[in-house]
């Protein structure tokens, strides 16, 4: 059992990147290595946890082993693979090939290790790192696992296994998703890509089937045209889209067109409204993010939205693959929410995206 819980995880070899000749190389064989260990630690993290919430596992007798799995077959071969990681890709800087978001995920990543982490799971992760020992109580346990990542993925109820999990997630999409992302801009490619945190503002819109027809869909925006002294300055018609702050596979996606607003506008009668602002408020849902990655397209539109091969389309999987390979946070599910947006109108097809962010996600202490 506890060979398996420390070979799932895909470890980086250093042997096979020293056969390479040229940094180029040698990068090309890091971030390969990346996206296969982004495929199979996110299950290694699942085991390590199903194999902590094993009461069966935990007896007093147990308990030194259990350590050496633990702590030195998981924990210490991270510190140092990321030790090895930083020094690697500093050589390789010089070079050009690197991808510099990534220093300071390898930094996040090692805060998570050491247990520095802005959340409930804080004191009771250094309790067990000074005294192992706490282990055999079932309730640290289930502080120190989490959950696994098929429930529900709130923030809220993370253990440090899920802040472990995430931080090497971040590091491996530092790595090979900004080459991922470029390949998948078939067609098409990205014009701009900004960050924007806007002000208190208030979306206002409608949900209707019938907003399908363009007719149905003039009326609406004719009314927003209107109220021309409630602009945000973020004036595109949108298609607004959130789960109300669910994960994806909880329940359906809510669609909405209209506008952002200023926090004051008045709402029309037979329109909705969603808060936005630029700080975390409550847990999940409204008030939303006001802080989003804003994408902007050019090219075949038919390609940007193709379906086939992309999670949703391809100017959604492009924009999330971007932040992601940024190092950015996104606040899914809590805050998580996208939007179409329609830089020449919304007869015309939508050629820019919206993608909710958290630029400084308050997870780790100082």
């Amino acid at each position: 059992m506890s060979q398996k819980l420390t070979e799932a995880f895909h470890f980086i070899d250093w042997s096979e990147i020293e056969k390479q000749s040229s940094a180029e190389e040698k990068y090309k064989q890091i971030t390969q290595w990346a996206l296969k260990a982004r495929q199979s630690n996110p299950d290694a993290f699942d085991n390590l946890i199903g194999w902590i919430l094993d009461d069966s596992e935990w007896t007093k007798d147990q308990l030194a082993k259990n350590e050496e799995i633990l702590m030195n077959g998981v924990i210490l071969r991270f510190r140092e693979q990321n030790t090895k990681m930083r020094t690697y890709l500093r050589e390789l800087e010089s070079s050009g090939v690197v991808n510099t978001p990534v220093f300071n995920a390898l930094d996040q990543f090692d805060k998570a290790l050491s247990g520095s982490i802005e959340h409930e799971v804080h004191d009771i992760t250094q309790k067990v790192l000074n005294d192992f020992s706490l282990m055999t109580d079932r309730s640290i346990r289930e502080i120190i696992a989490g959950k696994n990542t098929d429930g529900d993925d709130s923030f809220k109820d993370f253990g440090w296994l899920n802040f472990l999990s995430i931080s090497d997630s971040q590091v491996l999409w530092c790595l090979f998703m900004p080459d991922y992302a470029a390949q998948q801009q078939k067609g098409f490619k990205v014009e701009s890509f900004e960050y924007k945190t806007l002000p208190v503002m208030l979306f206002i819109g409608k949900d209707d089937d019938d907003l399908e027809n363009i007719e149905v869909r003039k009326a609406l925006f004719k009314k927003l045209d209107t109220m021309t002294k409630y602009k945000s300055g973020f004036d595109h018609d949108v298609l607004f889209i959130h789960h109300y702050g669910k994960g994806v596979d909880v329940g359906p996606a809510y669609r909405f067109y209209g506008r952002f607003m200023k926090a004051d506008t008045p709402v029309p009668e037979g329109f909705v409204s969603f808060d936005f602002m630029p700080h975390w408020v409550g847990e999940e849902g409204f008030p939303f993010l006001s802080e989003f990655a804003f994408a902007v397209f050019s090219g075949d539109t038919e390609a940007m939205h193709k379906t086939e091969g992309f999670d949703v389309n391809a100017m959604y999987d492009v924009t999330r693959n971007i932040i992601l390979g940024q190092g950015i946070n996104i606040p899914y599910p809590e805050k998580y929410w996208v939007a179409e947006v329609f830089l020449n109108g919304h007869e015309k097809p939508s050629s820019a995206y919206m993608f909710s962010v958290e630029l400084k996600p308050n997870w780790f202490t100082e």
